[in-house]
């Protein structure tokens, strides 16, 4: 049986986007016309379009698995992060590219950073693939960020965390923008970083569930 896969975009858009209030026209049509299913691996491939999120790499050597995040949650916290066109934008935690290949739809360049060289080098090869040639993949510690190409317009962290590294607030421009999901399961919320004058302020915008990002997870501490 061949699955229609511009079809099952269609109704991404329409019933999962759309219903979750995410209405931004170029973000919209960038998701309907990206092919999800180009970034996620084999037998799965059917499984692109479903609203939850979807396994892309199994935990190895005490560091979790990694996922690609459902499309309504991700699509609220690309809209939360107002790209412009003239934007340079940080992926932190690429994966296998989709959320690279989206932003490069909507911003100038974006650098697309992950720790994992195997889904490093699946991010380049399907972002490659798709003619994305304003990405650059780079694969290094994400916590640390990139400041090769610092200082940045947009930062996007994909997966939930429990809090934000000062060195990935110091790599935003001033007047930019950092959307990251901070929390744990049904309790997490997205926050919105700005940058002005120097000074980071953060606010609350609303809850999100999605699954975590892998290092940035505090240490259990001990109670006496």
């Amino acid at each position: 049986m061949t699955i229609d896969f511009s079809q099952q975009r269609a109704n991404m858009v329409e019933g999962q986007l759309r219903t979750s209030d995410v209405t931004n026209v170029s973000l919209l049509d960038a998701m309907g016309d990206i092919p999800r299913e180009a970034f996620v691996p084999g037998r799965k491939k059917s499984l692109a379009y479903l609203d939850e999120d979807l396994e892309i790499a199994s935990p190895s050597d005490g560091i979790g698995a990694r996922y690609l995040m459902e499309p309504a949650a991700f699509g609220k916290l690309i809209q939360l992060a107002d790209v412009q066109s003239s934007d340079v934008v940080l992926d932190v935690g690429a994966g296998t590219g989709y959320s690279a290949a989206v932003l490069s739809r909507l911003a100038s360049f974006v650098v697309a950073l992950e720790s994992d060289e195997e889904l490093a080098a699946t991010a380049t090869e399907a972002l490659s693939d798709l003619g994305c040639v304003n990405v650059a993949v780079v694969s290094s510690a994400l916590q640390g960020g990139y400041a090769d190409d610092a200082p940045y317009d947009v930062i996007f962290i994909g997966g939930a965390v429990d809090d934000v590294p000062q060195n990935l607030l110091d790599q935003l421009r001033d007047g930019g923008r950092l959307v990251a999901v901070v929390g744990v399961g049904n309790a997490a919320q997205a926050h919105l970083f700005v940058k002005d004058d120097g000074v980071v302020s953060s606010r609350r915008a609303f809850n999100l569930a999605v699954k975590p990002l892998p290092g940035f997870q505090k240490e259990p501490t001990f109670v006496f």
